[in-house]
């Protein structure tokens, strides 16, 4: 699990050293077509990445595992993984009121 766990940062810091590099493109003209070009291309992979991340969280929650675990997990806080879990993205404001009469408790069962 360590190995994977740092083969992952080791990931993830190559691509904040590429966000970097195009930052750091001296020439103007050649520094906005790059940003362009990786903005056209990053919203479809953002959301491949987060149907993956999505996949691992039900995944989880399908074997009982609790938010609490699945956030330390994976480094979110519990209710972002209840919000991966839904499907839900947005900002709070746009959330949809939370229905009256739906039995729930405020208690994850799989927390406890």
């Amino acid at each position: 699990m360590a190995d994977e766990q740092a083969g992952g940062e080791e990931e993830v810091r190559h691509v904040f050293d590429a966000l970097d590099a195009l930052k750091a493109i001296e020439d103007p003209r050649a520094r906005a077509k790059a940003i362009s070009a990786f903005l056209k291309e990053q919203q479809p992979r953002l959301r491949e990445l987060s149907e993956l991340r999505r996949a691992y969280v039900r995944d989880q929650r399908k074997q009982k595992v609790p938010r609490w675990k699945i956030a330390e997990d994976i480094g979110v806080s519990a209710s972002t993984v209840q919000d991966i879990e839904h499907g839900y993205s947005g900002s709070g404001r746009a959330r949809p009121p939370k229905a009256k009469d739906d039995g729930d408790s405020g208690r994850d069962q799989a927390d406890d």
